[in-house]
């Protein structure tokens, strides 16, 4: 099985861009990994969100190949433990399906045809963040889920 990872925007914070890689780079040990980033929007002083969500998710959706299963990062999703999250990998590495894409929404979160389209909401958390700090979370999580699923000493209960 293979990881996507499928983000609005690229990452400009030097420690974000830092961690996000170390993790990256952590998580291609377990799982094939591939970070797509679209380009964000650009918003104006009264910027017109109904369009630049609907623009970002139209290129979202290009991303994803046929058979992809969609997790939509979203703050209305539900909440996950790191082993749940790791079960989540697991159930899917053995049914065999081909790719696990997560897609990240740009500073305004995503549209209701992503969320529509997605094959489950998940909350990274009930408080608010970056689009890019919500990345670097994600792949730290990965790559615990990683550790759980072969028992590593990573993760302490």
């Amino acid at each position: 099985m293979k990881l996507h990872l499928v983000c609005v925007g690229r990452l400009t914070a030097p420690f974000v861009k830092q961690g996000c890689q170390l993790y990256a780079n952590r998580l291609k040990h377990y799982l094939p990994l591939k970070i797509t980033e679209i380009k964000e929007q650009k918003t104006g002083k009264k910027p017109n969100v109904p369009f630049i969500l609907a623009q970002e998710g139209a290129q979202l959706l290009q991303q994803l190949s046929p058979g992809t299963f969609m997790v939509a990062l979203d703050e209305r999703g539900k909440s996950m433990t790191s082993k749940g999250l790791a079960s989540l990998l697991q159930q899917h590495m053995s049914a065999g399906t081909p790719e696990l894409a997560w897609v990240i929404g740009g500073p305004f979160g995503l549209s209701d045809t992503v969320r529509q389209h997605a094959d489950y909401l998940m909350a990274l958390s009930s408080m608010t963040m970056t689009h890019q700090m919500a990345r670097l979370i994600l792949l730290e999580q990965l790559y615990r889920a990683g550790t759980i699923i072969r028992n590593e000493p990573y993760h302490h209960s």
